[in-house]
């Protein structure tokens, strides 16, 4: 283990020139004590390593040393191969870069490595898109990521949830995939904005630079957004009795456990939903395997849209009868 985290902290010193101890400590999950020993063991080994001790001290490489080694583990090896080119990264134009550097990784391997690689990616494939899930088209995203790499300006020409077609000029963040949808995160008019790109119906690179907020973390940022997101959706809680087969055929999403007694028995439990029409939809989909107790107003609902289905299909079966009794006296 402790060779592979000397291995780890002078890869990170080779990407970073300098870390303070306590950052590297945080990424090895180990103590500043323990950093400042693997760093000396560094130096022994004949690393060009140095440490500095103080408020503004760390540790760094000396300028201009790299280290051919990639110490990757074997499992670390499987975990690549098994990173096949998603539709994200095609819609970036990286999947063939990706293929590339598979590739060149699996040629720089010792032979076992290589193998192993191989039947890592025969035996597993990760496919991130769900069955009913449609693509989106995105035709400004390789614009977006222009001026992402080189920090300019965006004028863009976005549709609204309203319908309602804006410009704006923005300085995009971040690019964020969410399944097959992409978001860009964007500073507009002085607040962080959220852009589904498929609704940019132009997006135009500025020569114009912007600076770009010191502070601004992609992932956090995003993991924020997704949480205050979360908390705005309605929840409408809906009391029902309903049989073990109707709960089977609940929709997937609905967060509800069955009663630990189990049996066959029907029980009571209360299920939470986005919508009202959400609500009566899926439960009418279960029929008779399921009684909706409270609130009192969705029971009306779904009685009312059961007698108009009846009254429908038994309006249909009178004319059919109609129709065949008008026959009858012709072919005769």
């Amino acid at each position: 283990m402790r060779g592979d985290r000397l291995l780890s902290i002078l890869l990170l010193l080779q990407a970073h020139r300098r870390m303070t101890a306590r950052a590297l400590a945080e990424r090895m999950e180990v103590s500043e004590r323990t950093i400042y020993r693997d760093v000396e063991a560094l130096g022994r080994a004949g690393v060009p390593v140095y440490t500095e001790r103080g408020p503004n001290g760390g540790c760094g490489l000396i300028d201009n040393y790299r280290t051919n080694l990639t110490g990757m583990t074997e499992m670390e090896i499987r975990t690549l191969s098994m990173a096949g080119a998603s539709k994200q990264l095609a819609d970036l134009g990286l999947d063939k870069a990706l293929d590339g550097a598979l590739i060149k990784m699996l040629a720089a391997m010792p032979t076992a490595f290589a193998r192993d690689a191989e039947r890592s990616r025969q035996r597993f494939h990760l496919d991130s898109a769900a069955w009913s899930q449609s693509n989106e088209e995105v035709p400004h995203l390789r614009d977006i990521q222009t001026a992402l790499w080189e920090d300019r300006e965006l004028c863009i020409r976005y549709r609204r949830d309203d319908g309602k077609l804006v410009e704006r000029v923005v300085h995009p963040l971040g690019l964020v995939a969410k399944g097959s949808i992409w978001y860009c995160i964007a500073d507009a008019e002085g607040q962080r904005r959220t852009y589904r790109v498929s609704r940019m119906q132009a997006a135009e690179v500025l020569a114009t630079n912007f600076t770009r907020p010191p502070d601004f973390d992609l992932p956090s940022h995003w993991a924020t957004s997704c949480a205050e997101f979360k908390a705005k959706i309605p929840r409408h809680a809906v009391r029902v009795r309903i049989s073990p087969r109707g709960f089977r055929h609940l929709p997937s999403g609905l967060t509800t456990e069955w009663p630990a007694t189990g049996g066959p028995e029907w029980h009571e439990m209360t299920l939470t939903f986005e919508a009202w029409d959400e609500a009566r939809n899926a439960l009418m989909s279960l029929g008779a395997e399921v009684e909706v107790l409270e609130p009192v107003e969705l029971r009306q609902s779904i009685q009312e849209m059961a007698a108009e289905i009846i009254a429908f299909y038994a309006s249909k079966q009178r004319a059919d009868a109609e129709d065949a009794t008008t026959l009858v006296p012709q072919l005769a």
